[in-house]
């Protein structure tokens, strides 16, 4: 599964290093819970929590349907 998830997060990461940022992928637990961290520009956004929710989570969702969630650590 976390090769799947790798996969999902280089198909999104151009759109964030377009605006300076980008995404690590830190675990993938057993219980489908995936953690990322948000780098560059991403790290210290106020808009990092949508980032997360609305782009990064539905994304890795569509393309892993085990995964249950998204965290930022």
């Amino acid at each position: 599964m976390k090769a799947k998830v790798e996969a999902a997060l280089n198909k999104i990461r151009p759109q964030l290093q377009a605006d300076g940022g980008g995404v690590d992928l830190i675990d993938v637990g057993a219980d489908g819970v995936v953690k990322v961290k948000l780098t560059g520009a991403c790290g210290g956004c106020p808009m990092s929590q949508m980032t997360l929710k609305m782009g990064i989570e539905k994304v890795l969702k569509a393309a892993v349907p085990e995964v249950s969630r998204v965290e930022s650590v």
